[in-house]
């Protein structure tokens, strides 16, 4: 099994979904939850049988034009707006209760633009540490290799491939389902991170063993070599955990909504970039063959 013969298709797959996703950014944006961009949160619960296009059209005529609106499986209603005061908060429920009923209010958050712009830094802060941590982490497990800098690098770059993918499909799906950013999607990207590093220790440790073990000259050879004994173990991981992911989507619900959107997207990212792009960034490094790349791209070789 030549998986690393076909690492310039694997990399054209991988640039592809993310010039998508980025398509995307631009034109549909990252909706920001108010986490993020200030704003507030109630979450209402009604008596009777509401419909979401029903409550949505009353929100608007009464002057709420910015709210988004979400149902949660238990038949709650996430409404987002713009941040309400105590007398804002009363006279919004109020006005839903003359229209639909009794309502209960199962929760309300309300975020100042300071504490939003606070969030966002941090978080900001946080996901660059994590990537710092890492590239330092693998660089110093793996010193007793030749050029121990390239396996942090590349798993740098891998993880920032899986981040622009999350990101980009986060995108088309929350300009399709009205999904917003929020705090569990960071933690989700967190989660990512941490899980693709598992699977490339895995990859490049077998790597380094191979290479101990003199099992070929051919770094390449050692390295295709290294993937294919570690691949069921691989695929397999993803598979389990991608099957706990999808019973928490189905059974925990809106409330951990974005986490396991982004963990599910990650994962099926991650085993693919753990096996076919960071393991192959190091033969391209190797064989320094990055112009070869540009002549392997189909529409660089028609215009040659």
């Amino acid at each position: 099994m030549n998986i690393i013969g076909r690492r310039f298709g694997f990399f054209l797959i991988s640039i592809v979904i993310i010039l998508l996703g980025i398509i995307s950014l631009i034109i549909f944006g990252l909706p920001m939850g108010i986490e993020f961009s200030s704003g507030s949160l109630l979450t209402i619960d009604f008596e009777q049988q509401v419909e979401q296009q029903q409550l949505t059209s009353e929100l608007i005529a009464i002057g709420y034009e910015d709210v988004l609106i979400q149902q949660t499986g238990a038949g709650d209603f996430l409404i987002r707006t713009h941040e309400l005061s105590g007398e804002d908060r009363a006279a919004l429920e109020g006005a839903l209760a003359a229209k639909f009923g009794n309502l209960t209010e199962a929760e309300f958050n309300s975020v100042s633009p300071m504490v939003a712009t606070e969030t966002a830094k941090n978080a900001i802060i946080a996901m660059v540490v994590a990537s710092g941590g890492i590239l330092l982490y693998l660089t110093y497990a793996f010193r007793r290799m030749p050029k121990p800098f390239r396996y942090g690098t590349c798993a740098v770059i891998a993880l920032l491939h899986d981040s622009l993918v999350a990101l980009g499909m986060f995108s088309i799906l929350g300009s399709i389902m009205n999904w917003q950013v929020n705090l569990m999607f960071i933690i989700g990207i967190l989660t990512v991170i941490g899980y693709s590093v598992n699977n490339m220790v895995v990859i490049f440790d077998r790597i380094r063993e191979n290479q101990q073990r003199g099992i070929s000259p051919d770094f390449e050879t050692v390295v295709n070599n290294s993937i294919v004994e570690t691949l069921s173990r691989s695929l397999n991981t993803s598979f389990t955990t991608l099957i706990t992911v999808l019973a928490l989507l189905l059974f925990v619900g809106a409330t951990i909504q974005n986490f396991v959107i982004v963990v599910m997207i990650g994962i099926i990212a991650g085993t693919f970039d753990s096996i076919c792009v960071a393991p192959a960034l190091l033969v391209v490094w190797e064989k320094k063959e990055w112009g070869k790349f540009i002549r392997y791209v189909p529409f660089a070789r028609a215009k040659a």
